[in-house]
């Protein structure tokens, strides 16, 4: 992939790497300050307020074919994904659930090959392998209970945010639209979405104390506004499966906020998959990908290449 930003490689990986380790205090907010059983409201409350703010002070408009890109955007990357994680959140273990997401990379793997007609590296299989043995060896611990919602809600989270980051490298960013308002509208859409079921599921809490408004408001600002920023500016200026290895930070911060936070014991073999997931992230940048390239087929993508110049032509 060429790259045509004047930042750096290393900048870039660094920069977008904060948003997921903002992500990993996801678990220790939804258990220590959110109210229990309460997925759909900590989605909502997470997306909404901001995104609205943003679109707001954007005072720019989808134009033709992306408003339905932005709606299909806006449901993969935010509202589908956040109730999804908060469902795994409520249900597993973090490790758990850390573990069933890291499943991500793979699935951008092949979607890559099939709408992006990138070939796949040998090198990237061996990282995706060893990304989840990382990611196991740091966030499951012994005697972790398995949930079979939970285990659903993790695997359908993977694959809706998998599907939001290669179409969101596919389609690019609306021309004339900046990174913020671009991140404001998938936001408010993501929270739009979820708000009917709600209002008409979950039902509102009649009263939120002090840590609740306070876990919300850190999710939303710090966990929404600045990470997803800066999320969708790497997926802009990375490859799409650099940036899915990129998320992989997340069980990494989560392990390291439950040890700075909860007393929670760091082990020598969490210190081992820790390394092994650095090293998974290191092997998936693109000056490692030079090795051993599998091609794949692209028929797939041509098609769906003539089905978005169809559905453009109708706007």
């Amino acid at each position: 992939m060429s790259r045509s930003h004047s930042s750096p490689l290393w900048f870039d990986v660094l920069l977008t790497a904060l948003a997921p380790i903002v992500w990993g205090s996801t678990y220790l907010v939804t258990t220590e300050l959110l109210p229990p059983n309460r997925p759909l409201l900590a989605a909502v409350m997470r997306a909404l307020p901001v995104g609205l703010l943003l679109v707001g002070l954007g005072r720019r408009l989808p134009e033709g074919a992306w408003w339905w890109r932005m709606a299909v955007l806006g449901v993969l990357n935010i509202g589908a994904f956040f109730y999804f994680l908060f469902v795994a959140a409520y249900h597993l273990p973090g490790g758990v659930a850390a573990l069933i997401m890291s499943s991500q990379p793979v699935i951008v793997l092949i979607l890559g090959a099939l709408l992006l007609s990138q070939a796949i590296a040998r090198v990237q299989l061996l990282a995706c392998a060893l990304a989840m043995a990382g990611v196991g060896l740091v966030a499951v611990q012994p005697g972790a209970r398995l949930d079979g919602v939970g285990i659903a809600a993790g695997l359908a989270g993977a694959l809706s945010m998998a599907s939001g980051l290669v179409l969101a490298k596919r389609w690019g960013r609306p021309p004339g639209m900046g990174v913020m308002t671009y991140t404001g509208w998938q936001l408010s859409i993501g929270g739009a979405v979820l708000l009917p079921a709600v209002l008409l599921g979950e039902g509102v809490p009649t009263s939120l104390s002090a840590a609740n408004w306070l876990g919300f408001g850190y999710l939303s600002v710090v966990g929404a506004l600045v990470a997803y920023s800066l999320w969708f500016r790497g997926v802009e200026r990375l490859p799409a499966l650099t940036v899915a290895f990129i998320s992989l930070a997340s069980p990494l911060s989560a392990a390291m906020f439950g040890f700075v936070f909860l007393g929670q014991h760091l082990s020598p073999t969490q210190l081992l998959g820790a390394a092994c997931v650095i090293s998974a992230v290191i092997l998936a940048q693109p000056s490692m990908l030079k090795l051993g390239r599998m091609p794949m087929p692209n028929t797939f993508s041509k098609f769906l290449e003539r089905q978005t110049k169809h559905d453009v032509s109708r706007f």
